[in-house]
């Protein structure tokens, strides 16, 4: 039995990139960023406006009031193709380029016009209200990296720099076979002593919040023949993923069906509560992971190896390095020798800061409260017990990979 943190490294260890795929700029949402995008041109491009003003010499309104003649304007979309010269002012909107001569501005508030002739009632200094060229980011810049998630704000970003199209990471293909004589999808008839499903629909359902994109393979009965079928169905996917039969029953024949199809394996139990009987290897390359059968097991396991493995796998850079922890809201007794997931509600307190309520079951079975759950309090093996008010990591359920 390995410790969490040796099992999690060989699980990243042995996971591969995925290629990157062309996608349109509005279909980039959401996806990873597998090669930097690179302005294509300068933001703003030339010295513009940001006002409805008028665009005057600095030195004729050092002493205001006084009277400028407008010799013409400069439009978003359009410009002035003359010079300001001594005692003249433009008319210009916002976003238009600042005409030759000009280099200043005076909003449309602080003057008066009549004809062509403006009165400039506040004076300003030079370079007031005028975005430069290249303001925002430049020709040739890089404006993402590769390894983002894209977000709205980063699509906009690169339309506005003229990128129609990026280059993203292929969504991991992520395989997976329930197993089990007792098991049924949901909706199908219910016979005695049969259970529906669920898992296998959580785990695709999961696997689309990570990133990936599942493949159900369906169901293996409890027969060597059955799994091995479904097995050798999966070789092309970038991962496989078992959920059950990985245990130590007459009918867990997981480990012997990989072993019998070339399976290298790392490792088969780890010391964690719920999840302990894991295995994980490689079969004709593609990583193989084995998750038990439990609901809650399933979902540790996925939280604990699974989004890893598949940020890994898109080339993922971590966004935050340091851990995630909250205060606990009440004490709790110490730990034993494996590491515990304590599914645990989360709250703010008065100071705003992030308080746990650890459930008081914690049975692995308990899919309803794994549901009601916002985050998983960590416990290393050996932690003694821990007083209300006190800090502790927890990994966050309620986290999206789609943001503004």
């Amino acid at each position: 039995m390995i410790s969490v943190a040796e099992a999690l490294s060989q699980v990243i260890a042995n996971v591969n990139e995925t290629c990157a795929e062309q996608v349109a700029l509005p279909d980039a949402l959401g996806r990873v960023l597998a090669v930097d995008i690179i302005a294509r041109l300068t933001q703003p491009w030339a010295d513009v406006s940001a006002m409805d003003a008028y665009a005057v010499r600095q030195a004729d309104v050092a002493t205001v009031p006084v009277d400028l003649n407008v010799i013409g304007e400069s439009p978003a979309g359009g410009c002035y193709d003359g010079e300001v010269g001594i005692g003249q002012a433009v008319r210009i909107f916002t976003g238009a380029p600042m005409p030759r001569g000009a280099d200043t501005i005076i909003i449309q508030e602080d003057t008066k016009r009549e004809g062509d002739t403006v009165k400039v009632l506040e004076t300003a200094p030079a370079g007031r209200f005028i975005r430069p060229a290249g303001l925002d980011f430049k020709a040739g810049e890089v404006l993402i990296q590769a390894g983002r998630v894209m977000t709205a704000r980063d699509i906009g970003l690169a339309a506005a720099a003229n990128v129609p199209w990026v280059q993203v990471r292929r969504k991991p293909r992520i395989a997976i076979i329930a197993t089990g004589n007792e098991v049924v999808m949901p909706g199908d008839d219910l016979g005695d002593n049969q259970i529906i499903s669920s898992n296998s629909v959580m785990l695709s359902a999961t696997v689309k919040a990570f990133g990936g994109e599942p493949l159900d393979l369906g169901i293996a009965r409890d027969d060597m023949a059955s799994l091995t079928r479904l097995v050798q169905s999966a070789k092309q996917a970038d991962m496989l993923i078992t959920i059950g039969g990985a245990s130590v029953g007459d009918y867990d024949l997981v480990a012997q069906v990989l072993g019998n199809e070339g399976m290298k394996l790392f490792f088969s139990k780890v010391a964690m509560r719920p999840g302990k009987p894991v295995i994980f290897g490689l079969l004709d390359g593609t990583p193989v992971m084995g998750m038990p059968g439990n609901p809650v097991s399933v979902g540790a396991s996925s939280a604990v190896f699974l989004r890893p493995a598949i940020e890994a796998m898109l080339g993922m850079k971590a966004e935050n390095t340091h851990p995630d922890t909250a205060k606990l809201a009440h004490d709790v007794g110490e730990n034993d020798q494996r590491q515990e997931y304590s599914r645990a509600t989360l709250s703010t307190d008065e100071n705003g800061e992030r308080v746990a309520t650890v459930f008081s079951k914690q049975d692995s079975a308990m899919l309803a409260k794994f549901a009601e759950a916002d985050c998983l309090v960590i416990r290393p093996p050996h932690d003694p017990a821990r007083k209300a008010g006190e800090i502790v990591e927890i990994v966050p359920l309620r986290t999206g990979r789609i943001s503004l």
